[in-house]
């Protein structure tokens, strides 16, 4: 078993942060209840797809009926913390609000996922990653020069700053209350969280070692040496070698002698470095300079694209990726030596596990019928 072992989490059922931080419990272990509305109509291919939901059980309760909140309340009672993806006061509205659920649980973790976070001018209002990594300042740092901003899809936001922060928020919180006993509120907002992921760029804006032009600086394609080039045969070639020692390898696979070249660190001649570059990668294929750079120390990588990184040499001796349900998803990280990580199962139909779940968080098989007769549970 994972090293989340004995962690019981209700979530309640959401969507991006929320689901991929529960994701991120369950793989290590955590047991986890996914609150469900009732009533969905998702097939089990397309909920087999939904990766972000998989490893846990999920449960079909109506949050609308008295019976329904009862029933997870119950839940909460055994639980060491919940996670919630609502906009601020919804959870307050079904009955469901961090005073009701401490005052039943007073060791729950009780975790909020949000983009504009629980307080603040914009936190009643709809937004999505691109909005919150707007206003982090993160999105405008994204461009070549002279170009406008291009969305990292939306791993900064939902991902990076919203379900990773939540994750750590929640871990963070139960090792506290074990050691309190006492319980408190998560407020991770995605729009923090995306501030956080600048904060190396904001040190060396500090320091005058960042412009504010975007396009301009050493890791937001720039630098010659730190950039993406297109192969003869139409593919990429992602360099990354900052370090002389590096840079000085890269050079010689390029076929480059370092006294014909300005110095690696003259921003001033970047721009044409980079038409040099593009040059000279153009004349071989993808697969032949990956040759000429294999095993070397340039920091040179071949861009994949989806079924190129499932069959890519290094991630498939890693087992990088894992097929569950019939559907290729990357495999739980990080990696324990001795408490190994596993997805428990797929990702489930909404609703479709509600006996199984309840019945293993102490719920007797006659009182799931009666709550089932009444609608309060689907």
């Amino acid at each position: 078993m994972g090293p989340l072992e004995g962690l019981r989490i209700v979530e309640i059922a959401g969507i991006g942060p929320g689901p991929f931080a529960a994701m991120l419990l369950s793989d290590m272990g955590a047991d986890i209840v996914r609150v469900d509305r009732p009533g969905s109509k998702m097939s089990k291919e397309v909920a087999t797809a939904q990766i972000l939901n998989r490893g846990r059980p999920s449960v079909a309760v109506d949050l609308k009926d008295p019976r329904g909140i009862e029933v997870v309340l119950r839940l909460i009672e055994q639980a060491d913390g919940l996670i919630e993806g609502f906009r601020p006061g919804v959870m307050e509205r079904l009955g469901l609000g961090p005073d009701v659920c401490l005052g039943r649980n007073p060791r729950l973790v009780y975790g909020r996922m949000t983009g504009w976070g629980q307080e603040g001018p914009l936190a009643p209002t709809a937004g999505h990653d691109i909005d919150y990594i707007a206003l982090s300042g993160a999105l405008g740092a994204m461009a070549r020069e002279g170009e406008k901003p291009l969305p990292p899809l939306n791993l900064v936001g939902d991902f990076g700053g919203g379900g990773m922060v939540m994750a750590f928020g929640m871990m963070c919180g139960v090792y506290e209350a074990q050691r309190s006993g006492r319980g408190q509120i998560i407020d991770a907002a995605m729009v923090d969280g995306a501030s956080l992921m600048m904060s190396m760029f904001w040190g060396m804006r500090g320091i005058g070692a960042w412009s504010d032009r975007p396009g301009t600086n050493i890791l937001d394609s720039g630098a010659h040496f730190y950039n993406v080039y297109e192969t003869a045969d139409g593919r990429h070639l992602a360099l990354g070698a900052i370090e002389p020692q590096f840079y000085a390898e890269l050079l010689r696979g390029l076929g480059f002698s370092a006294d014909e070249l300005p110095p690696q660190g003259d921003k001033s001649q970047w721009p044409a470095m980079k038409q040099k570059f593009a040059a000279r990668i153009k004349e071989k294929s993808m697969d032949e300079w990956t040759a000429v750079f294999d095993g070397t120390d340039a920091c040179v990588a071949p861009v994949r694209l989806f079924d190129d990184a499932l069959t890519d040499p290094h991630n498939s001796s890693r087992n990088s990726f894992v097929h569950v349900d019939g559907i290729a998803q990357p495999a739980p990280v990080p990696r324990f030596s001795r408490t190994k990580a596993t997805i428990a199962r797929g990702a489930d139909v909404p609703g479709a596990s509600t006996d199984e779940a309840l019945g293993a968080w102490g719920f007797a098989a006659t009182e799931i019928d009666a709550l089932r007769a009444a609608g309060a549970v689907g």
